[in-house]
């Protein structure tokens, strides 16, 4: 999977879209079916996520790709994955990419050696037969981007900003998928809207390997403290009038993304699917 990939420009980043229970699965369904008419390239499943997640949305759907984002490494086997990966494929050829990722420490007792584990993985993939042009890695700093760029399709980084993207794109070359997450706070109250962004970021200001990024990416401990600066709030959420979040996904593109995965915010908690507001960011960016 090149950069004239099959995922489109847009996708959609949601956890509310994975589900154990199968009582949801035909709301699921319903929801991958109209993302796909709105003309969004790919869905992916956001938190950790399995093969299995993405079944019953390959199912309900024709065109649009279905990609974990991401899959942990520590949480399911490699041969587990490949059976999975294998099944789905025979049944729907071309429709998933496997996203893979290394979590945090916070989030895995086994975490150790993170980028050796990864490359380990991949090993194992590859002798089940996974191809390298089926899967991408939450890839953020050097070394792990340099392994997406040699190992994989390309590099599905959570939590970044344009610069970053810029990074990437320089790490990864040309010819592989670029394919940044952004979220979305389709509000334009400031005030409300970084409020959002500061209750969402709370959790992930507590793990090194994000926090470590923005270090490197030129943000002061300062902008780390009481929930995130103002300046780091504006740099990874988009928010504000349509025309001001059509600009901040556009910086993405002109960074080196080939396509840019939106997560809408709206403060809710729980599994309920923000699709009114999947439907205006459709227009928004031009999805269709």
């Amino acid at each position: 999977m090149a950069k004239d990939n099959s995922v489109g420009r847009y996708g959609i980043w949601s956890i509310g879209l994975r589900a154990e229970d199968p009582a949801r699965h035909g709301e699921l369904a319903e929801a991958a079916a109209e993302l796909e008419e709105l003309g969004f390239g790919a869905i992916w499943l956001g938190g950790s996520t399995a093969v299995r997640h993405a079944v019953p949305l390959v199912e309900a759907t024709k065109r649009i790709t279905v990609a974990t984002g991401i899959q942990s490494i520590w949480q399911y086997e490699a041969a587990e994955t490949a059976v999975g990966f294998a099944n789905l494929e025979a049944a729907h050829p071309g429709r998933f990419l496997l996203g893979l990722g290394v979590s945090h420490a916070k989030l895995a007792e086994q975490y150790r050696r993170p980028y050796a584990a990864m490359v380990d993985y991949l090993d194992a993939l590859d002798t089940a037969g996974v191809p390298a042009d089926r899967r991408v890695l939450a890839a953020l700093g050097p070394k792990m981007l340099r392994l997406a760029r040699d190992r994989s399709a390309g590099s599905h980084p959570y939590l970044v900003t344009p610069e970053h993207t810029a990074q990437a794109r320089d790490a990864l070359g040309t010819g592989r998928l670029l394919a940044p997450e952004l979220k979305v706070i389709l509000e334009t109250d400031a005030d409300r809207a970084r409020a959002i962004a500061r209750a969402h970021l709370a959790f992930y200001l507590t793990l090194p390997n994000y926090t470590n990024t923005f270090l490197r990416l030129g943000f002061t401990e300062a902008d780390l403290g009481d929930g995130g600066s103002d300046r780091l709030i504006d740099a990874v959420y988009a928010w504000g009038a349509d025309e001001r979040i059509r600009a901040r996904v556009d910086e993405f593109h002109a960074a080196g993304a080939d396509h840019v995965a939106l997560q809408v915010l709206d403060g809710r908690e729980g599994d309920a699917l923000p699709r009114k507001e999947w439907r205006r960011l459709a227009e928004v960016v031009g999805a269709a």
